[in-house]
């Protein structure tokens, strides 16, 4: 298992990313009270589509019959807070990637 982070920054943006060997798009965007992700192929074809970032689970959990390979959680540096604010992805709440 490894446990990588994702590089954010508390921005909307989109992104090419290869996670296992494959290479996927990524785009994170603020949805008025959270922050909301879609994972896309690299050819733009929807996997994962407004997962909001919330901390404690996998976000992934309910596509893995998908076998995509990875998961993906967030975490806070914040005691008590637990999901990403407007302000702080990428400084004080992030996005990581464990591999199998």
């Amino acid at each position: 298992m490894n446990i990588s982070e994702i590089p954010l920054s508390a921005d909307n943006q989109n992104f090419a990313i290869t996670i296992a060997g494959t290479a996927y798009r990524m785009r994170l965007v603020w949805r008025d009270s959270f922050w909301c992700l879609d994972l896309l192929n690299s050819d733009q074809t929807p996997v994962a589509l407004s997962l909001p970032l919330v901390a404690g689970s996998n976000l992934l959990g309910q596509y893995a019959y998908l076998n995509l390979g990875f998961s993906l959680f967030v975490n806070s540096d914040i005691a008590g807070q637990e999901n990403p604010t407007k302000t702080d992805l990428g400084f004080y709440s992030h996005l990581y990637i464990v591999t199998e």
